[in-house]
This record gives structure tokens, C-alpha cells and sequence, in this order.
């Protein structure tokens, strides 16, 4: 049985404390495996964001495991866990967070070089090629659209090579053709080279991209599509989920 890319083994994630104590995740229990496309989707406050932090370890849960490319992220230390972040986890965000005074070769080699290390301009001109930018390497923020700065965000995401990449609606701040080119590199990262992709998004049509959809609410896993996905098919079940038609009371 090959195992998961990423696990995430009866995960707990509770914010707050006594009665504003709130729990975003309520023993969660999923794996992506690589080379796979999973899409995470959900009603507002379904913990479908604490997922993604916890499974990239941004968050530590109160409960459960979370095992990355075979490593448990419970057996870390905060430099340790930083350094699985930096070398096996890539992000990918709404917000580009590039750095508007560097050009984009050097957001791209940024965090390698905070990590004192020099990546080599090959690595950065293939990782801006990959993503189709590769004449674009002397620009800045400001002289790219917003589809180019978020495909340069994911040519920095991709530069150390990493287990998986995590999506958080890398999307949601496109219009719908640039969205397209994005999602297009994201499919093509995993049927051309094996990547494992984990996205949180609220649009259907986004998740239709995927090869798998995962439907939180109230902290718990409450539906899963895969093959053969549409936009209209994700719309109609996340639509009965935020009905109640579909959720853990049902």
C-alpha cells in the first residue's frame, strides 16, 4: 500500500479557551497521496483552512497526527518544523506576498537565500520557465500582472522542489481566464511531474480541476467527490452541505 504524501490522523484543532473555546477540527482523518490534485471545500468556518495549517504545519492541532513526506510533525522542534517548511512544503496563497523591490528571479530565490543558501540561476530561470515567465525574470511586481505575480509565487514555491505544495485560494484573487493559467499549472504539476497538490478553494469551478474534492462542515469530513468532476456536480454538493441536506448530523 503506498502511503500518503500527507496524513492527517484523527487531527483535533481547538482556538480559545472555556466558552469562547471553538473547535475548527473535530478528529479529522485524511491522506494525499503523490501525484494527486485534492480540492478542500466548505461553508465559512468548516475548518477547511485549519486543515491546510495544520497538514503544512503552520498550526500544531491539540490532537491527532500529521505526518509530511514520512516525517510526523508532532516529533519536531519549531527549527526543525521550520526547516521541513522550507524544504519540503511549498505555499502558494490569494495574497502574491512578493517582495515589490526585488525582481521576480529574486522573489523567487528569496526564501532559499534567507535560508543561507544560494540557489543556482538555472534553478530559478527553469523554475520561472516552468511556470512560463522565464523572460520575465527582471521584472518587478509592479510590472506583472496579477496572474504573472501569482505564477511567480509558485515558481518560488516550487524551487526547492518540495513533497507537496499547498494551495490556499490561489485563485481568489484572479479573474477567470488568469485563474485558469494558474489552475492549468497547478493540474499540469501533478500529471506531467507527480506533484502532490493540496487546494483550498469556495469555487466549484476551481475544484473541478481537481482529481478529488473534500467537503468539510463543523470541523469534520462530510462528503468526497472524485472522478469524473464538474463545476456542477461540486456546486450541487456543497450547496446540500451548506443546506444541511449533507453534513454529521445527517
Amino acid at each position: 500500500m503506498t502511503t500518503p504524501t500527507v496524513l492527517l490522523d484523527d487531527v483535533r484543532a481547538v482556538y480559545g479557551a472555556g466558552t469562547r473555546q471553538v473547535t475548527a477540527l473535530a478528529g479529522v482523518t485524511v491522506g494525499f497521496d503523490r501525484g494527486t490534485f485534492t480540492a478542500v471545500m466548505g461553508p465559512s468556518g468548516s475548518g477547511k483552512s485549519t486543515l491546510l495549517h495544520c497538514a503544512a504545519g503552520l498550526d500544531r492541532p491539540a490532537a491527532g497526527t500529521v505526518t509530511v513526506d514520512g516525517t510526523r510533525l508532532d516529533d519536531l522542534d519549531e527549527d526543525a518544523l521550520t526547516r521541513l517548511r522550507r524544504d519540503r512544503i511549498g505555499f502558494v496563497f490569494q495574497a502574491f506576498n512578493l517582495v515589490s523591490t526585488l525582481t521576480a528571479a529574486q522573489n523567487v530565490a528569496l526564501p532559499q537565500r534567507l535560508a543561507g543558501r544560494r540557489p543556482a540561476d538555472d534553478d530559478v530561470a527553469a523554475a520561472l520557465t516552468a511556470v512560463g515567465l522565464g523572460d520575465r525574470a527582471d521584472h518587478r511586481p509592479s510590472e506583472l500582472s496579477g496572474g504573472e505575480q501569482q505564477r511567480v509565487a509558485l515558481a518560488r514555491a516550487l524551487i526547492s522542489r518540495p513533497a507537496v505544495v499547498f494551495a490556499d485560494e490561489p485563485t481568489g484573487a484572479l479573474d477567470s481566464s488568469t485563474s485558469r493559467q494558474v489552475l492549468g499549472l497547478l493540474r499540469a504539476l501533478v500529471d506531467e511531474h507527480a506533484q502532490t497538490v493540496v487546494m483550498v478553494t469556495h469555487d466549484p469551478v476551481a475544484a473541478a480541476w481537481a482529481d478529488r474534492v473534500v467537503i468539510l462542515a463543523d470541523g469534520r469530513i462530510v462528503d468526497e467527490l472524485d472522478g469524473a468532476i464538474t463545476a456542477e456536480t461540486v456546486a450541487a454538493r456543497t450547496a446540500a452541505v451548506e443546506a444541511g441536506v449533507v453534513g454529521p448530523s445527517c
